[in-house]
């Protein structure tokens, strides 16, 4: 079984892919879009996280900019890095060897190896690029988990998630081209939360890690502290729970479509689920055994901790 993420490489990005490796999961590959930073940032951060964490995938440089429109990224919520912290920040790494994305991914795709699965974690370009230039490719997609979209509301804008928005023409190639796209928006997300306390276990680990880690993570936690909240809801890694623990998550049919214009409602995905009204294109997350995912999430975290 073949495993590719895409990502944008803030911290819940991170977290997301080592739920995925200690659920003994082998990553081929990955491949780097903008979002949480313009994706100068992304490539830095994804050659510290490697290097931080010793990861040996493969990992190549793809979409800096939206198929339409300009730049936008979470830089205001999450700062310059992409990733705030109480304190230890990733290190400085070598530059990433020079790799095109969607070579890689074309590559990947040829392999005659059985499932090809991909946890999408940001923007979805590079996935639209490829529906794009090589539509024969993307069919032999069997599992699209993107972490994006907001049935009810957004949080980039009113009716937005960051991830749709940032991108919308993507999404909206995306579905076009019948990808088998599993969405696991924020609703869904927003019942799995990292709470304060969650932090001081995670730095009494005991692994070289460990106190990075939770530095990281408290830094991820005052984003909804710091606004009033409990804690902060766990985004990417609830997807990646999707991807490895699908008895954790319940997903629908639905017909899903991305609002291409108007000002206050760009970037929004719309859902339907009434089969009488819309042909079905693809599946939305619905419920989470929440307390189980949170285990999982901050299990594995606890397990990178104490290496």
């Amino acid at each position: 079984m073949g495993i590719w993420i895409d990502t944008d490489m803030g911290f819940d990005d991170i977290a997301a892919v080592l739920v995925v490796l200690h659920a003994n999961e082998v990553i081929d590959g990955i491949s780097l879009v903008f979002g949480n930073t313009p994706m100068e940032q992304v490539r830095r951060n994804a050659a510290s996280a490697a290097m931080a964490f010793g990861w040996t995938f493969p990992i190549h440089e793809g979409r800096a900019l939206p198929v339409l429109g300009k730049l936008e990224t979470a830089e205001r919520i999450l700062g310059e890095s992409g990733m705030p912290t109480a304190g230890l920040s990733l290190p400085t790494a070598e530059p990433l060897p020079a790799s095109d994305a969607f070579d890689a991914l074309c590559h990947w795709l040829e392999e005659d190896n059985g499932p090809r699965r991909i946890l999408a974690l940001g923007p979805l370009t590079n996935l639209a690029a490829l529906c794009l230039a090589r539509p024969d490719l993307a069919a032999k997609i069997t599992d699209l988990t993107w972490m994006g979209g907001g049935v009810t509301s957004g949080n980039h804008t009113a009716s937005a998630e960051f991830n749709a928005f940032a991108d919308p023409e993507a999404l909206a190639i995306v579905l076009a081209h019948d990808l088998p796209l599993r969405m696991v928006d924020l609703d869904l997300c927003r019942k799995v939360f990292a709470y304060p306390d969650d932090i001081a276990p995670i730095r009494a680990a005991g692994g070289v890690n460990a106190a990075l880690i939770a530095d990281l993570l408290s830094g991820y936690v005052s984003i909804g502290t710091s606004r009033g909240r409990p804690g902060m809801a766990i985004y990417d890694p609830c997807a990646a729970i999707a991807f490895v623990n699908p008895g954790a998550i319940s997903f629908r049919k639905a017909r899903i479509d991305a609002e291409l214009a108007g000002t206050l409602t760009r970037g929004r995905t719309v859902v339907e689920i009434r089969e009488s009204h819309a042909a079905f294109n693809a599946e939305y997350a619905t419920d989470v055994h929440a307390e189980a995912a949170r285990a999982q999430i901050l299990g594995a975290l606890m397990k990178e901790a104490a290496k």
